[in-house]
């Protein structure tokens, strides 16, 4: 996790289910035993197990897992709608669950907003009514929570529908309507809980769209429920992948994609286009380059010995490609010079784009060179190191495979 102020706080959190979540189940529990083996013994189902970890301020935390993994049971502790049978769960610097009552519900009010798979919109109310209604149970005067939804109605792209009833919308906009209303408060904090599963994978996917373009501009805490792993690691700045109840394994995309912590982590991202994932700066080298003034028979030793050479002026700014046949073009037409022989049709990439942006520059054949926004050479990437690299991650999955059955 990036050096921030941690917001949410999860440590060493149990949930069991049932009428004697301390007893026998708890104990079972605790020692490692597997969720359906409690629920054999005892009766209790347990939501989670063990469970820890932290959201840093302004971050996408992305809880992912299948039904029955305990991802929504995870995020239900951050606002108590579900106590805990053991551990804590603390929300910018205060004990949740502690919390009871009229301070409770002034906390979530407060502090948090939540949007559902199903917008649980407000059918007799009108767009605008539907995004300042927290604010109005707040006593708000209406000028101010017009105001507020207004605004929040702008950062979702639907100011202009604010008097429309909500039946005259499409499903991806009534789901804006509830991102607004989560917005139109303020919070700190945004819980969504499988908030894009109900709609088609197109608006899906522009929904997605949409919550990193907000995020871009407001820097929202948000923990992100989903079953969808191309969603998690699109939208995650990291994601907590979890099965029975546990936490398998926390990392950045980059990290799930390439390092899967277990078999099941590596039969998941099997289906992942990790081209969308992996980004430059996971699979570039040191660039190892010539500077333009160098002597052109130092240029020509280099070259032979180590092949292409990216070069560079005193600045570190890439100015082109020296490759053995333009050394040998040169000498040819008699002009042997480092700038005659310096061809300037070298693809150029940045570290954060990712490998599916680069395939067609990798079809040329030719080194691409990683750069920073101020043109300054910071590694490079062969081209063949692009289908390596996704190749190398399609074999983990192979390799835990063999290692269940060995």
């Amino acid at each position: 996790m990036p050096d921030t102020e941690q917001i949410i706080r999860l440590e060493e959190v149990f949930k069991i289910f049932g009428p004697q979540p301390r007893g026998r189940a708890f104990d079972l529990a605790q020692a490692g035993v597997h969720k359906n083996d409690v629920q054999k013994q005892s009766g209790h189902v347990v939501g989670l197990s063990n469970v820890s970890f932290t959201i840093g301020k302004g971050e996408i935390f992305v809880v992912m897992g299948l039904s029955g993994s305990g991802k929504s049971t995870a995020i239900r502790t951050v606002n108590k709608l579900h106590d805990v049978t053991s551990g804590e769960v603390w929300v910018d610097g205060v004990d949740v669950q502690t919390l009871h009552g009229k301070e409770l519900q002034a906390f979530r009010r407060e502090k948090m907003g939540m949007v559902f798979q199903h917008f649980a919109l407000f059918p007799h109310r009108n767009v605008i009514d539907n995004v300042a209604y927290g604010l109005k149970v707040q006593k708000v005067d209406r000028a101010e929570r017009e105001t507020a939804a207004l605004g929040a109605l702008r950062l979702v792209g639907l100011e202009p529908y604010a008097d429309n009833a909500t039946s005259e919308l499409s499903g991806g906009m009534q789901q804006r309507v509830g991102l607004a209303r989560a917005l139109a408060s303020d919070p700190d904090i945004l819980l969504m809980d499988e908030a894009f599963s109900a709609l088609d994978p197109l608006i899906r996917r522009q929904m997605q769209d949409e919550l990193m373009a907000i995020q871009d501009e407001v820097h929202k805490t948000i923990l992100f429920i989903t079953h969808d792993l191309n969603e998690a690691l699109r939208i995650g700045d990291r994601v907590c992948i979890m099965k029975d109840g546990v936490v398998v394994q926390i990392g950045t995309p980059e990290e799930i994609l390439t390092e899967p912590a277990t078999g099941y982590v590596a039969e998941f991202v099997q289906d992942v286009d990790q081209g969308r994932v992996i980004k430059v700066e996971e699979v570039m080298v040191p660039a190892d380059p010539i500077l333009d003034s160098a002597d052109f028979e130092e240029v020509q030793r280099s070259v032979s010995a180590s092949g292409d050479r990216l070069v560079v002026d005193n600045a570190g700014v890439c100015v082109g490609l020296v490759t053995k046949s333009d050394i040998e073009r040169v000498q040819r037409q008699g002009t042997p010079t480092l700038s005659s022989a310096i061809r300037t049709d070298v693809p150029v990439a940045n570290p954060d784009q990712t490998l599916n942006e680069l395939y067609a520059d990798a079809g040329k054949g030719l080194p691409i060179a990683c750069c920073d926004p101020a043109g300054r050479l910071v590694g490079r990437l062969d081209p063949t190191a692009v289908l390596e690299e996704l190749g190398r991650v399609e074999a983990l999955a192979d390799a835990f495979e063999r290692e269940v059955y060995m």
